[in-house]
Parts: C-alpha cells; sequence; structure tokens
C-alpha cells in the first residue's frame, strides 16, 4: 500500500515586526504533523521563516497542508494558488480561515475550521476511503460547485490525548540566541476573558483547558534544562492560579534550570505566592498585556483591569526579579494623543525591560472586527497589513496617519539614546540589547514602509472621502 505525503507550510510574516529576530512557529502544525507521522503519513513541515519553498520537492506530495493567521493569508493564498495549478490538493486551517472560510475556498479544496487535531484525522479517514467527506468535523469544502460547512464539534476537552510536537523529527531547528535555543511549549488553551480585540476565544474558546502536571513535566524532560529556553505558548498561563502553582511546584521539585517565558494578565501579581513560585521555577520575562493606561480604553475594550492593577503588577514582578515586557495597543474610540504620550511616560517610569506599541488591528473572529466592518470604517484591505504594525481603520479621536505614527514615536521615544544610555548606567544588559535591537528595527520598519506612510498620508488628506486601498506588498514565489 502506497504511504501518503503531506507536507504542512506555516508561511512567513510579510513585513518586519517586534519578534523578527526571534523567529518561532506556531505548534499546530507541529502536533498535526506528529499526530499524521503516528497514523502512518510521510510528513515535513516547512515553516517558512527558516526554509525555503522548494517546489520541485513538493511535485512529490499527495496533500499540501497550509496554516495561515490574518496577516500570512496573502503569501498562504499565492502559495495555495500555485501547488493547486500544480494539480496537488490543498488543504488550510488556522484562525484567519476559520472565520473567512469562503475566502479562502477560493484558494484552497478544504477548510478546517477551529481546532484541527480530531478534524484532520477524520479527514484522513475521508481522504483513505472509509467515509465521505460530509462525515468531517469542522470541514469546509465545494461539492458540485456549493460551499458545504460540516458542522463544529466541542474543542478537544483532554489535552493529554494529544502528542508532544516531534520537533526534531519534523525539522524544528530554533535559532539560538545567547548560546540558547527557544522550545515551544503549550500548557493550555483559551482563555476565560473575552477581550473585545481579541480572536483567541472565538478560536479556542473561552472555557480554560490545560494539561496535566505529570504531561507537561514529561515533554520537559525531553529536553535539556542547561541549553534551552522553554516558551510556554499559552494565551494565560496563570488563568487557574491553583493549576499554575501545581506546575511550577512540580518543575521546582524535579530541580529544572530552565529559564521560561510566557504570557499572563496583569492581575497574576495579585497572588504573591504564584509570583514567588515563577521566580523560584526560573521565570525569566512575562510577557503581559496591559494594553492602555487610559481607564475609559480598557473598559471599551472589556479588559476587566485596572491602571492601579497595571502600576501594581509591574512593582510586584520588578520586586521579584522578572523581566517584564509590555504590550500596549493604540485606537480604541477613548484613545488620544494624551493617551499616546501618557503611555510612554508610563512605560519608562516604570522601566520596563522592554515595551511593545501595538496599533489596534480588527482581526476576523473578534468583536471589534465586526464592529469597525458594520460602522464602515475599515480603510485598507490587505491582510498583509493586518499584523499589529499598521493602521487599517477609521480612530475616533485619531486620524489614520496620527495612529500610525502614535507607534513609531512610541518607540522612538522609548528606545531613544538617552533611555538606551540610562540602561548602559546602570548595567541593565539584557535591556541594553533588547533597547539597541528595537530601535534599529523602527528605523527599518520606516524605510521599509515608506510606501505604505504615503498612502496613510494620502489618505490623511481625504478627510471626508470614503477611501478603501488595497495596498499590496510586493510578495514573490
Amino acid at each position: 500500500m502506497k504511504v501518503s505525503k503531506i507536507i504542512f507550510i506555516e508561511p512567513k510574516a510579510p513585513n518586519l515586526h517586534i519578534f523578527s529576530k526571534f523567529k518561532l512557529p506556531r505548534l499546530g502544525l507541529y502536533i498535526l504533523g506528529t499526530l499524521a507521522k503516528q497514523r502512518g503519513w510521510d510528513v515535513e513541515i516547512i515553516y517558512e521563516e527558516m526554509q525555503n519553498i522548494d517546489f520541485s520537492q513538493i511535485e512529490s506530495s499527495d496533500l499540501i497542508g497550509i496554516s495561515t493567521i490574518t496577516s500570512t493569508a496573502p503569501r498562504a493564498y499565492m502559495i495555495a494558488d500555485k501547488i493547486k495549478q500544480m494539480g496537488i490538493p490543498v488543504i488550510m486551517g488556522g484562525p484567519h480561515v476559520s472565520f473567512q472560510t469562503e475566502e479562502a475556498l477560493g484558494h484552497a479544496d478544504f477548510v478546517i475550521r477551529g481546532e484541527g487535531e480530531i478534524a484532520l484525522m477524520a479527514f484522513f479517514d475521508a481522504w483513505e476511503g472509509k467515509t465521505g467527506y460530509e462525515a468531517v468535523p469542522n470541514l469546509s469544502f465545494k461539492k458540485n460547485g456549493k460551499i458545504v460547512h460540516n458542522p463544529l464539534i466541542p474543542n478537544t476537552s483532554d489535552l493529554d490525548q494529544l502528542p508532544f510536537p516531534d520537533l526534531k523529527y519534523l525539522n524544528y531547528s530554533p535559532k539560538r540566541i545567547a548560546g540558547y535555543r527557544t522550545i515551544p511549549i503549550q500548557a493550555s488553551r483559551g482563555c476565560p476573558f473575552d477581550c473585545a480585540f481579541c480572536s483567541v476565544t472565538s478560536m479556542f474558546g473561552k472555557k480554560y483547558r490545560f494539561r496535566s502536571t505529570q504531561n507537561i513535566i514529561e515533554e520537559l524532560r525531553l529536553y535539556n534544562d542547561k541549553k534551552n529556553i522553554i516558551f510556554f505558548y499559552d494565551d494565560n498561563f496563570a488563568a487557574n492560579p491553583k493549576r499554575t502553582k501545581e506546575l511550577l511546584h512540580a518543575m521546582i521539585e524535579e530541580n529544572f534550570k530552565f529559564k521560561w517565558t510566557t504570557q499572563v494578565r496583569a492581575d497574576v501579581a495579585k497572588d504573591i505566592e504564584l509570583v514567588k513560585l515563577m521566580q523560584k521555577a526560573g521565570c525569566h520575562t512575562l510577557y503581559i498585556g496591559f494594553e492602555s493606561v487610559n481607564p475609559k480604553s480598557l473598559k471599551e475594550m472589556k479588559k476587566k483591569q485596572t491602571v492601579e492593577e497595571i502600576t501594581r503588577a509591574v512593582k510586584v514582578l520588578r520586586r521579584h526579579k522578572i523581566h517584564i515586557h509590555g504590550m500596549f495597543v493604540y485606537g480604541f474610540d477613548e484613545d488620544d494623543w494624551k493617551t499616546v504620550k501618557k503611555t510612554v511616560r508610563f512605560a519608562k517610569k516604570t522601566k520596563l525591560t522592554s515595551s511593545q506599541f501595538l496599533i489596534l488591528t480588527p482581526l476576523p473572529g473578534s468583536e471589534f472586527f465586526n464592529k469597525v466592518v458594520e460602522q464602515g470604517r475599515i480603510l485598507l484591505t490587505d491582510w498583509a497589513l493586518y499584523d499589529a504594525h499598521h493602521a487599517v481603520f477609521k480612530p475616533s479621536r485619531l486620524s489614520l496617519a496620527r495612529l500610525q505614527k502614535a507607534q513609531i514615536f512610541s518607540h522612538k521615544r522609548f528606545y531613544s539614546l538617552f533611555e538606551i544610555a540610562k540602561k548602559f548606567l546602570r548595567g541593565k544588559w539584557i535591556d541594553l540589547g533588547l533597547a539597541h535591537y528595537a530601535r534599529n528595527l523602527n528605523r527599518l520598519w520606516k524605510k521599509k514602509n515608506k510606501t505604505f506612510l504615503k498612502v496613510v498620508d494620502l489618505i490623511a488628506s481625504k478627510k471626508d472621502a470614503k477611501i478603501v486601498i488595497d495596498y499590496k506588498q510586493n510578495i514573490r514565489l
């Protein structure tokens, strides 16, 4: 019996972003690839940020799977179109096509909406002739020229049933930073919060699902704790403090020497016991979505946190020597230029290790996307711009150009030569290295996006005109 071959592809980002140097693939394709391998398929994964696509090798494949977020969708569609011209079927998945399914079916033969593990195994049953495609949950496809959307099933409840992603077999070779490799591990899925600008809950649900502590520890044992940094890929690592503490205690008992990072909310600092355990278990940096220091904006986005909680979180975490990467977002209806200047002052005054100033972006699947589409506020329709670094919609209190300049201004001020000098004099070497990198990145971004910035200024000059521009990036296969 002939062994079927599938190649999974994660397309590269279309533009520079804050993590351009720190390349890290999403874990979905690696879990799916491991499942396919266990099923007996010949599997290859192409993480395009680190490996070019060789279309001559793709010719030998039976099926191509492409996963995409919104900003990589144009690239994903171009790849899919070329592969379909070669006569090879394409199946797509990921957050973007889960919410823009009919758009995706203009380029792919099949789309899996939502989580893909159960659906892909059912798809393989249909592929192998054991069932029909109508029996595959979460699947969308065309039949007799009409689009069919099969019913969605509940998300995977027992994450322990998923395999450890076989990174070595699937050719993931992470770049070393200061001698360390970064290993991505996911301990949970979902988020009990439902921020208006976020699409996580639409994709993974509000129910917080987590792997057992023993299951996570077994995966951690696969890696050398003196040569690897762990990045927990969770959207909210500490959403269930009791379970998080249990995991941290286990990591300490195992005597792991890992340094690790993850994403949390500011409310993590309310639990001092949890913070102390994080420090003891090797937590190096926390990525925290502070989002705003404008109370009205926090309320508008349904963040369910206060400026006072944000301020306390910074103090508590710095006291416990945990680095903080603060993430802020501009563009909410209550934001104006005073908000921008106040945010930068806050980030500098609190001496955050690093800061990321993002532009509010209407991502499909979010409440905010539905709102601005209904109000006709989308000004730029090229998905490649939907990376939180490009202004694409009409803000309420800032012009499109002013919103774009808010990000450039903030990075320039936070990573100014004066601020860099202060980090040098204080001997903050990690902060200094990140500041130097971020400052250069900001300059390179402006240079690469000269045409885009001219388009934004053009739109701003047409104050009352309704302008919708499809700004195309230079993407080549």
